[in-house]
C-alpha cells in the first residue's frame, strides 16, 4: 500500500524544511536539485514508502529552506548531513545541484551513507551555465509588484524560456501569500554564485577519501551531464559506481521517465 500521509517539519539546527513519508523500513532522502523542491519528488517518494522512511529535503536558498549568505557545496552537504545518524544511515539520492551536494556528503560523512544514487550529474566542473542564467534573469525582470494571476507570469516567462515544461517547472517557485507573490529560490544569491553551482569543489575535499558504499548513477539518454569522459572523475571518487543510462529522457529524467527511473531505483535499493 502507497503511503500517502506526509509530515512537514523545519530542523531548526538545519534550517531545512523537511517532508517525511512512511514509517518503517530503511531510511532514504531526496535531494532536488536548482529550482526544484522536496514535493517535486513527491510521486517517486510515495512508491518508495511503501517499504522505506523517506525525506524529501528542501535544499538551502529553495523552497522553505533557510537563504545562507552565499551557496556553498560544504556548506549545503553539511546541512543536509545534520539530518542523519550513523544509527540509522541513509540511502541517498540527488538530482544535478542535489546530486553534487550528496556526492560531497558522502565524502565528508560516509559514516552516514549506506548507498548513493546520483542523477544526472558528474563530479566535474561544468563550464557552460549559459541556460541557468537565462532563467535566472528572466524570474528576476518578473515584476512581481504588477502580476495578477500565474498564467500573466507563464506569458512573461515565454521568450527566455520557450520550454512549456521547463517553464512549468520553474513556476512551481512562484508563491502566493498574504496578497503578494515572491519567488521560493534564493535568486540573487544563486545567480551571483552560479559558477560554484557548476562546479565542483575539488579543493575543499583534499582530506577526503574515495567513497566505498554502491553508488548508482542514473543518467538520460539525451543529457550532456554524464559523459564518458567524466567518467574518471567518478571512478576516483566513486569506486563502487555503475551507470544506467535511460532512454527517451533529458536532465529532469527522473520526471521525464518517472516509471523506469522508479524501477530503477528500487532495485538499487533493495540490491
Amino acid at each position: 500500500m502507497v503511503l500517502n500521509r506526509s509530515r512537514d517539519v523545519t530542523a531548526d539546527d538545519t534550517g531545512l524544511h523537511v517532508t517525511s513519508l512512511g514509517e518503517s523500513g530503511p531510511l532514504v532522502a531526496f535531494c532536488h536539485g536548482l529550482f526544484g523542491q522536496g514535493k517535486n519528488w513527491t510521486t517517486i517518494a510515495k512508491a518508495v514508502a511503501e517499504d522505506h522512511r523517506v525525506l524529501l529535503v528542501d535544499m538551502p536558498h529553495h523552497g522553505r529552506s533557510v537563504w545562507p549568505e552565499r551557496f556553498d557545496y560544504v556548506d549545503v552537504a553539511d546541512r543536509v548531513a545534520a539530518l542523519f545518524s550513523a544509527d540509522d544511515r541513509v540511502q541517498l539520492v540527488g538530482h544535478s545541484m542535489g546530486g553534487k551536494a550528496a556526492m560531497v556528503l558522502a565524502l565528508r560523512h560516509p559514516e552516514l551513507v549506506e548507498r548513493l544514487c546520483v542523477v544526472d550529474i558528474s563530479p566535474v566542473d561544468y563550464q557552460e551555465r549559459g541556460e541557468f542564467g537565462r532563467y535566472i534573469e528572466a524570474m528576476l525582470a518578473l515584476d512581481l509588484a504588477d502580476l495578477e494571476h500565474r498564467r500573466d507570469a507563464d506569458a512573461a516567462l515565454t521568450e527566455a524560456v520557450p520550454n512549456p515544461t521547463v517553464r512549468s517547472f520553474l513556476l512551481q517557485n512562484l508563491h502566493h501569500h498574504a496578497g503578494r507573490w515572491t519567488w521560493r529560490p534564493n535568486l540573487e544569491v544563486l545567480g551571483r554564485d552560479l559558477p560554484v553551482l557548476g562546479g565542483w569543489p575539488e579543493e575543499q575535499l583534499v582530506d577526503c577519501r574515495p567513497y566505498d558504499g554502491p553508488t548508482l548513477w542514473v543518467a538520460g539518454q539525451t543529457s550532456p551531464y554524464v559523459r564518458d569522459e567524466y567518467a574518471t572523475a567518478m571512478d576516483r571518487w566513486f569506486p563502487r559506481n555503475r551507470r544506467v543510462v535511460i532512454k527517451g529522457a533529458g536532465h529532469w529524467v527522473h520526471s521525464e521517465q518517472p516509471q523506469v527511473f522508479t524501477e530503477v531505483l528500487r532495485r538499487f535499493l533493495a540490491a
